[in-house]
C-alpha cells in the first residue's frame, strides 16, 4: 500500500503564493512512479487537471494556470511540487495529488501498479 501525502495548502490573499508538496511513501518498496498530477475541485465543480509531469520531466498545464503555476518533481524523494504564484480567488479549491505507482511489499515480491490519490489539501484565495 502506498500513501500520497499532500501539504502546503492554506489561506492566502489574491496575488500571493503557495507551494504544495506531495510525497509517496510505503512500508514496502517503490519501484517506479509514472506521471504525477495535481488536480483540483472547487465546490459544485468537477475535478480538473491542473498540471502533470512525466518521469522524465515533461510538463502539461491547464490553460487557466499557465504562466502562474509550476510543477516539478524530485524522483529521489518520490515527491511532486506545485508552486502557485499570482493566485486568484478562482484558484480556491481542494487540490489533490495523483500518481501511478509501481510498488511491492518487498523487493522480492511481484510489484503491482496502482493509481493512487492523496487526501487533498485546501487552498483558499481571498480577494
Amino acid at each position: 500500500q502506498v500513501q500520497l501525502v499532500e501539504s502546503g495548502g492554506g489561506l492566502v490573499q489574491a496575488g500571493g503564493s503557495l507551494r504544495l508538496s506531495c510525497g509517496a511513501s510505503t512500508s514496502g518498496v517503490i519501484f517506479a512512479i509514472g506521471t504525477m498530477n495535481w488536480y483540483r475541485q472547487a465546490p459544485g465543480n468537477q475535478r480538473e487537471l491542473v498540471a502533470a509531469i512525466t518521469s522524465d520531466g515533461s510538463t502539461v498545464y491547464a490553460d487557466s494556470v499557465k504562466g502562474r503555476f509550476t510543477i516539478s518533481r524530485d524522483n529521489a524523494k518520490n515527491t511532486v511540487y506545485l508552486q502557485m504564484n499570482s493566485l486568484k480567488p478562482e484558484d480556491t479549491a481542494v487540490y489533490y495529488c495523483n500518481a501511478i505507482v509501481t510498488a511491492a511489499g518487498s523487493r522480492w515480491q511481484v510489484p503491482s501498479t496502482v493509481n493512487y490519490w492523496g487526501q487533498g489539501t485546501q487552498v483558499t484565495v481571498s480577494s
